[in-house]
């Protein structure tokens, strides 16, 4: 029996339309998915030295070593970061775009004074040094001087897991002005 002519597009080209669009979404799938895990493969991170007098320390080789493989930033994910060589002694960086940076044994950060205003993360002192898109956290109650640098893109989770490695590892000493 022939078909009636109801207006309707012949079945061939509905299946073919059809078929094209599952090819198109699974084409659109496949191409989010390798961007993503391109996205994760930056390459190692290159970081300027400074200085860091006391970087062979005790305190800093037990603090880095219990630093997490991974923190945690708005609910995103940052694994630690490869760095580019020669790598300043005594760092780690998480995270691909914007990453987060940690310097164990620096000097005394020139902004720690008497009136300086502090804040108690967890246990941990810090001194925040506002920066032009990012700021740095000195650790400043701990036998060594550490500095976590952070982008303003970050929230406040990597800091308060790196205050608990501080403070689990590193018992609190005196100010030092």
């Amino acid at each position: 029996m022939p078909d009636s002519d109801t207006g309707a597009p012949p079945r061939v080209v509905l299946v073919t339309a059809a078929a094209l669009a599952v090819a198109l979404a699974v084409a659109v799938a496949v191409f989010a998915v390798t961007q993503r895990s391109s996205s994760d493969d930056v390459g190692p991170l290159p970081l300027v030295p400074v200085p860091a007098p006391f970087a062979a320390s005790p305190g800093c080789t037990t603090l880095l070593g219990a630093m997490p493989a991974e923190l945690t930033s708005n609910g995103k994910s940052l694994k630690v970061r490869e760095l580019a060589a020669p790598a300043p002694p005594a760092t780690v960086a998480w995270g691909a775009d914007d990453p987060l940076v940690l310097r164990c044994g620096l000097n005394r950060p020139p902004e720690l004074t008497p009136t300086a205003a502090l804040r108690l993360v967890n246990g941990v002192q810090w001194l925040q040094v506002p920066g032009e898109g990012a700021s740095t956290w000195y650790v400043v109650d701990r036998e060594v001087y550490a500095a976590l640098t952070v982008p303003d893109s970050a929230g406040t989770g990597p800091l308060q897991t790196i205050s608990d490695t501080v403070a689990a590892k590193l018992p609190a000493k005196p100010l030092k002005f």
